[in-house]
């Protein structure tokens, strides 16, 4: 009599294992600097928005100073129900956005009036800074940009030393 087997065998299910093992190692890395490539393009696109909403904001709003908050820019001036930037850059303060940390700050200068939007006189500022820092482990892209307009890149956090106007003491333009 002739035994018929249905079915896989350990040594079957155990090859498939192993072949599966492989492509998932090989896959994973490519999938994170997949990933990691998809966040810094989001956050290039981040300062390039702010940068758009804070000239926005300094000539029809800001009397010619800047907004100091992200908060500041999501808020619409009376006339309008639409704010400078996107709501998901404005919920707060600092946001977590595309696996990278927004931020933006300015200077409160004394001479600046108040501002359409309600902003307080000598509260805005005169130039403003604003960076993307990866919270992320292995992500080493980091951006930052200015009054200047121009986007910044670097290995390292460049927002406590980038200037409201002018270059950064660290880091290389990005795009003009």
């Amino acid at each position: 009599m002739i035994r018929k087997t249905d079915g896989f065998a350990l040594l079957d299910l155990l090859f498939v294992c192993g072949i599966i093992g492989v492509l998932a190692a090989i896959g994973v890395p490519r999938l994170m600097l997949a990933s990691q490539a998809a966040g810094s393009a989001s956050a290039i696109g981040s300062m390039r928005a702010l940068n758009s909403a804070e000239l926005t904001y300094a000539l029809t709003c800001g009397n010619g100073f800047y907004a100091p908050k992200l908060t500041t820019l999501g808020t619409p001036p009376p006339a309008s129900s639409a704010p400078f930037i996107t709501p998901g850059l404005a919920t707060a303060d600092t946001v977590t956005k595309s696996g990278y940390l927004i931020q933006l700050a300015a200077d409160p200068y004394e001479g600046a009036p108040a501002t359409c939007n309600g902003l307080a006189a000598g509260t805005a500022g005169r130039g403003f800074k604003a960076s993307a820092d990866p919270n992320t482990p292995g992500n080493i892209r980091f951006f930052a940009t200015n009054a200047g307009g121009i986007i910044y890149e670097d290995v390292a956090s460049m927002f406590a030393a980038i200037p409201e106007v002018g270059e950064p003491p660290s880091g290389h333009p990005l795009i003009h």
